[in-house]
Parts: C-alpha cells; structure tokens; sequence
C-alpha cells in the first residue's frame, strides 16, 4: 500500500490537474537550471518519531530504505558525466548516521572534493560514530563538511513537545562534541510558536550565546527557520501569473537547481524525485537516472505553495 500523505482540502478540487488550477489557470511551473544541490535520502528510519515530521520518519517508518554506498557511487559518477561545476551534496533522512554505509558515503563524497551537508539531530546514532566522524575530518582538512543540527525550537519545552520528552539534552550533547572538535555547525529551526521572526531569531541567538555557538541568528544559513506545513490549511494554487504578483523568481525555487534520490521498500533500485518534500508523491517521480530528471516541474502540490513559492524556504544551503 501506498505512503502517499493524504491532505484534506477545504477546496477538494485543488491539486488534482497537472497543468489547470482548480480556477481553471495554467499552473506555475519551474525549468530546472543546474545541480546546484544533490540530495540523498538515506532512508526513512529515525530514532525519533517528531509530532508533525513532513516525511513521517520514526524508529519503524521502512519505506524509504538505507540507500547503499554503491547506489550513491552510481548517481555520483553519473554526475560527473552530466555537469563539470561540482554541485553541493547534501544528505537527509531521516537521520542520515543510522544508515550502516553513511560514514562511507561521506568518505566517497569527500575524497572527490564535493561541499557536503547533512542534516541530522546529532543525537545517539551520530554520537555513536563520533571516532569515525572525527577520523574522517581529519583526513580531508579544508574540505567543507557542514552539519545542520535540526533544534526545532530554541525553548526545551516546545522543542520536546515537537520531538518528544528527553530529546534536548542529547541534541545538546551532540552540538557540544561538534563544536569542541571544531566541525561546521548550521542550526535548522521551525516556526513552532506563535511569534514573529525578529523574536524567533533573537531567541535561537541567545541560545548559540549559551552554547559558545559562532552563528549569526539572522544569517540565512546559519540559522534556517523552516515554515510549518499544515496538512489542513486551505493553500492557494500557484499558477504563471503569480510570479509578476508575488514578485517571486522560479529560478529561485528549489526544484531549479536540486534533485532528491531516494529508495523505496522493496523496490529493485533508486529513483530521483524533483523535490526533498515530496518523496511519496508519484507525481513527481522523474525515474532512475539523474539525466532524466532534469525537466520541468509543475507546482502541483500544497508543499510547492506553503513551503517554497509563499513561505520562501529551501533546504539547500
């Protein structure tokens, strides 16, 4: 059976027609440009399970798979056959350190200069590699290697209320190694609480403060705030005419200039999805091989909306 996220629409016609909004206008669409950034998936499983995780990840969510290092080569080699400039790699779940073959990965990727970012908790499956994770730093010195430590709020309360109790202080613990081995530290927030984002930011400032973080709260990449995505908000469709109005770049939409590769249950290989967000939507499914991917994207789901075109944000650094 299908993982498929099921939304309940207030207008139920939304989003059904690839190419006609529900109004009966052309849908927006965005022309992919370049890689500027490659993403895996590796794999659904998470040592937590967070109240309103967009891709459902949890200590028993199997239904995309532990990609595996040779699939990875694959898409790296192929890669460079498609493109000279060296896009970013970037690496998701998840949590990323639970796949057997992740710290391989990462050695591949480094050893052919790639910019690496991973997203992860920097909880126990993390901790449990910190030998290797320090070893294979320092065998690549000067290569950028940036981990995004997802703090989902900058109060324990709310953060725990999102990941569940007992989950801050081993995040804590997790940043602290980073630092004091001098890895790169990103931060990735959510806009969990009812405030503006002057005091979200001014929050997680006084937080690196209190941890001896180097980040600027209102740099963009040091501190990403995601918006959140909720299933049961009426979400208006984007169609051609709202570039003008929104005075809004399709260039500038993540679906531009990244894919995601992923790897469901029991299926025979990989395949590539135009977007981090939408890993069980078949629409947007672009088949096995990154050369094949690189068309054209119709914004034909809630995410493209709320998330990317209205809410501006991007998972890439």
């Amino acid at each position: 059976m299908s993982r498929e996220i099921s939304f309940k629409y207030k207008a139920p016609l939304k989003f059904q027609d690839r190419f006609i909004t529900a109004s009966g206008e052309v849908r927006a669409t965005v022309e992919f440009r370049t890689f500027d950034t490659l993403w895996f998936n590796t794999g659904t499983l998470c040592n937590l399970k967070c109240s309103n995780c967009y891709i459902e990840s949890s200590p028993l969510n199997d239904s995309l798979v532990y990609i595996s290092f040779d699939e990875v080569r694959n898409y790296l080699d192929e890669l460079d056959e498609l493109q000279l400039d060296p896009p970013q790699i970037a690496f998701t779940g998840g949590e990323p350190f639970m796949n057997p073959d992740f710290l391989k990965i990462l050695d591949e990727c480094l050893s052919r200069d790639f910019r690496i970012l991973v997203l992860t908790n920097a909880m126990k499956p993390m901790q449990h590699k910190k030998t290797e994770l320090k070893q294979l730093k320092d065998r690549y010195p000067g290569s950028e290697l940036i981990l995004r430590v997802s703090i989902d709020h900058y109060d324990q309360s709310v953060h725990e209320a999102e990941r569940g109790p007992k989950s801050w202080w081993p995040m804590i613990d997790g940043i602290n190694w980073l630092r004091d081995n001098k890895f790169t530290i990103k931060i990735a927030g959510r806009s969990l609480a009812k405030e503006t984002s002057e005091e979200c930011r001014m929050g997680y400032g006084r937080l690196f403060q209190e941890l001896g973080l180097k980040l600027n709260p209102d740099d963009l990449d040091d501190l990403v705030i995601f918006p959140e995505m909720d299933p049961l908000t009426d979400v208006p469709e984007i169609t051609e005419k709202c570039w003008n109005i929104l005075s809004v770049s399709p260039d500038a939409q993540m679906c531009a200039s990244s894919r995601m590769v992923i790897k469901r249950k029991g299926a025979a290989h990989p395949t590539v999805v135009s977007c981090t967000l939408l890993p069980y939507d078949p629409g947007f499914e672009l088949g096995r091989f990154l050369k094949h991917s690189v068309g054209k994207t119709h914004l034909n789901h809630p995410h493209c909306a709320q998330f990317c075109v209205l809410g501006g944000a991007s998972c890439s650094s």
